[in-house]
């Protein structure tokens, strides 16, 4: 039930802060809303406010903002409003920022719940030593569980974080670590040589990195924020999130990722989101802004249907001098639906399998 529930509340966020960017630049540009839907099918509830209809629809996968105007075809057909306020009748500018809207507003919805957890207070690893590999460099050299780090070639280490960069900086230069560790109520000097060894990194390919040989023991802290700090974390948190998920598209693309492993659908997301409901708000919040930076950029995708490919229509309109209407518009949202669709049944497929995978464990 709390799978649901969360389920629900994490799709109800992201789809209306997605449409909620479609609406407010539509209104900014004086551009008619006739519908602004959370959910697909037939209206559990809806009610007309101004010139537009507020529903609540039973498939809750998704969500839509009605346009006036929004294909040509039916401009001449939606006369409850103004026609100056006609989405087709906007300047190529106009139009493509409220087709834009609405991936950025995912973006800014990550960097909101970014900010705040940064305001509230993040925990963070402690330099805390729990265990040590046996016949590694730490082990060898005589650290031990327990141990708190201090200092690493004398630079001040305060969170576990901070370890791993002066360890690959130190390798660099062929040169052993000199890590002054507390002990109960002794500070000691130990000098260990980091040695390669292949690992796998966060998209599962295998990278040679510098290691020691050690785990954090999972005390942590709470690190929080002042308002101006809080919001520049929250920034480059988003941006740190953007760029590892914009890497882990190209890497799907070119290959280097199979597709199948990394590609969650509806049922992952669920899945997570039950988790995460559990751990607590803090961790839920932190999966929201995660999964609202990579619907943000899905919805970029030049598919057509989806916001990126209404701006690459808009592109071309733009390079022709004309509208892409007509049959030409016809196959391309046809070859949008095809594509989106084949996406779809991917990823269900992807969660089926990683569902029996995990059950034959």
């Amino acid at each position: 039930m709390n799978t649901l529930l969360a389920f629900i509340i994490v799709l109800g966020i992201l789809i209306f802060f997605h449409e909620l960017g479609h609406f407010t630049l539509a209104k900014l540009n004086r551009v008619g809303v006739l519908k602004f839907s959370l959910g697909f099918g037939p209206a559990i509830v809806k009610k007309r406010i101004g010139e537009t209809e507020y529903a609540l629809s039973v498939v809750p996968l998704g969500g839509y903002v009605k346009l006036l105007g929004e294909n040509i075809e039916e401009d001449e057909e939606l006369t409850h409003i103004e026609p100056e306020k006609s989405f087709s009748r906007k300047s190529l500018l106009s139009r493509a920022s409220i087709v834009a809207a609405g991936p950025v507003a995912n973006l800014v919805l990550a960097f909101i719940i970014y900010t705040v957890l940064a305001w509230s207070g993040i925990p963070r690893l402690l330099p805390v030593v729990g265990e040590v590999q046996r016949q590694s460099p730490a082990y060898s050299a005589g650290i031990s569980k327990g141990d708190t780090i201090i200092s690493i070639n004398g630079k001040g280490i305060k969170l576990w974080k901070d370890i791993s960069p002066v360890i690959q900086q130190a390798y660099k230069k062929n040169k052993p670590l000199e890590i002054t560790v507390k002990r109960e109520s002794r500070s000691l000097i130990i000098h260990v040589m980091p040695q390669m060894k292949t690992t796998k990194d966060i998209f599962g390919e295998r990278i040679m990195r510098p290691i020691i040989g050690i785990s954090p023991m999972g005390s942590t802290m709470i690190q929080t924020y002042g308002p101006f700090k809080g919001m520049y974390w929250g920034m480059a948190q988003s941006y740190r999130v953007l760029k590892i998920t914009c890497i882990g598209f190209w890497k799907v693309l070119n290959g280097s990722i199979d597709i199948r492993k990394s590609l969650g659908g509806p049922i992952m997301i669920a899945q997570i989101s039950g988790e995460t409901f559990r751990e607590g708000w803090l961790p839920f919040l932190s999966m929201i802004a995660f999964i609202s930076i990579n619907l943000g950029l899905i919805n970029l995708l030049p598919i057509p249907i989806l916001d990126g490919g209404h701006l690459l229509l808009l592109c071309i309109e733009w390079i022709t001098g004309r509208p892409v209407v007509g049959r030409p518009r016809e196959i391309a949202q046809q070859i949008g639906i095809f594509l989106l669709t084949l996406l779809t049944l991917l990823a269900f497929y992807s969660d089926i399998i990683r569902i029996f995978s995990k059950g034959k464990q």
